[in-house]
């Protein structure tokens, strides 16, 4: 290594990126099994809480609060009625989340009551946008002083949450997708609210025969064709922002999938450009923010997108360093505190139905990316240098953390106002790094080359 990289070390700290660019994106956090269980719910909160995060996400199925969801008919009541609804659940969680000074973002979504879709089928096809829209009046009545804003359907272009996806062979949940957005955003004006903030999409990050693309999805949505141009005189939706999971494989945060209508936490610029064509279109408000409202790397024993737990750890802060690199996006999320229940016995690719993106495991035991999470550290390398950047997730202002090489002190950083930072280093062959901030030590991170 040249003398003048050595050297460099020793000049006086630059400043933090955040100074110079403005970075606004705040983070959030998913944690259905454990809190929608009143056994973990407080403790799941204070974990939650104590991570530094700024606001909850939690998916509202209009199933699990109807009356008679399973019934064929509708039973006979007021459906714009708040008081209808069986709403004691999802309030401890909001409520709870609220005293802990967290954003609430509510998703109202599919699974519906089977007497709430139009063929009575089953509780995802076809849900009735009549029917959502007085549902949303009960939701606004009863949650409009208590959630800083609403999405619209958990990843319709998925056949878990709305269908068909596809009809005669063509794209067809995008179209539906629109109907109960409009009804929703109605419903939600109806109930009292007279300006939400509402984001549309939530989108799946990929496309197979059975899920639409996310941008087909949303060209769809849009009334727009594949070279963004209108296919009908639909009006600009209403949308506060769009929504996306921006989950990636196990190659990492850089993997680029093959089909162009898919988007990754590395391809975000897919979603962006898309974005901005269908604004320019007058589809949608132009320049409109991203919130990756659900995210996270899943680790091992998941047999297919499971990485070791140090990946884990350092896949979520690269993908979070990406994210917060883009001016647009506007949030970002870790899903689950703890893995996803899963089977014991039968064939190991069968048994990983869930998620295993946790802090963790699915028995609580904790993984590295527990101690990673509040102090997020990543290394980049390019050529002689490696870029780190890191949060004290939890500080909420300028604050000192340090740089640790095989557990010594190597540097000491000021951070920008809302606890990030940036810092060149010399590149050294196996060298790792710790970042420490007040009692919080994260694990060593590995220097990473960008593809």
């Amino acid at each position: 290594m040249r003398r003048l990289l050595i050297l460099c070390c020793l000049a006086p700290l630059a400043l933090p990126a955040a100074a110079m660019a403005s970075h606004s994106q705040i983070t959030s956090f998913e944690a259905p099994r454990d809190l929608l269980s009143p056994s973990s719910r407080a403790s799941a909160l204070n974990q939650i809480s104590g991570f530094g995060v700024g606001a909850l996400r939690v998916i509202l199925y209009w199933q699990d609060v109807a009356p008679k969801p399973a019934a064929a008919h509708a039973p006979s009541f007021n459906q714009a009625d708040p008081n209808a609804y069986n709403w004691a659940t999802y309030d401890s969680i909001i409520d709870g989340a609220r005293a802990k000074g967290l954003r609430v973002l509510l998703t109202v979504s599919g699974p519906v009551p089977r007497w709430a879709t139009l063929a009575r089928r089953d509780r995802v096809t076809h849900p009735d946008p009549a029917r959502f829209g007085l549902f949303m009046q009960a939701v606004a009545q009863h949650y409009a002083s208590r959630i800083s804003m609403f999405s619209i359907w958990n990843e319709p272009n998925h056949p878990d949450f709305l269908k068909p996806q596809y009809f005669r062979g063509k794209p067809a949940s995008g179209e539906w997708y629109r109907k109960l957005f409009l009804a929703g955003y109605r419903g939600l004006v109806k109930g009292g609210i007279a300006h939400p903030q509402v984001l549309m999409g939530e989108t799946a990050p990929v496309g197979t025969g059975h899920d639409l693309a996310p941008l087909t999805f949303m060209r769809q949505a849009l009334c727009l064709n594949a070279s963004y141009h209108r296919t009908s005189k639909c009006a600009k939706l209403p949308v506060a922002g769009y929504a996306h999971h921006a989950y990636t494989k196990a190659a990492g945060p850089y993997y680029v999938p093959p089909g162009r209508n898919d988007v990754t936490i590395g391809v975000l610029s897919r979603l962006t450009a898309a974005l901005d064509r269908a604004g320019r279109a007058g589809a949608i408000p132009r320049n409109l923010p991203v919130y990756l409202t659900e995210f996270g790397i899943q680790s091992v024993p998941d047999p297919i997108y499971g990485v070791s737990q140090q990946r884990q750890a350092e896949f979520q802060a690269i993908s979070e360093r990406i994210a917060y690199n883009n001016p647009r996006v506007r949030w970002f999320s870790q899903y689950l505190l703890r893995d996803d229940t899963h089977k014991t016995k039968g064939p190991v690719f069968s048994r990983y139905p869930g998620f295993e993106s946790g802090l963790r495991f699915s028995n609580g035991k904790p993984k590295l990316s527990l101690r990673a999470f509040p102090v997020p550290l990543s290394a980049l390398r390019t050529g002689g240098r490696v870029s780190l950047w890191g949060l004290a997730r939890p500080a909420h202002a300028r604050t000192q953390v340090t740089i640790l090489v095989r557990g010594k002190k190597y540097l000491t950083l000021t951070t920008d106002t809302r606890g990030y930072f940036t810092k060149q280093v010399p590149y050294v062959k196996g060298r790792t790094y710790q970042l420490r901030w007040t009692s919080h030590t994260g694990p060593s991170t590995r220097v990473y080359t960008r593809p």
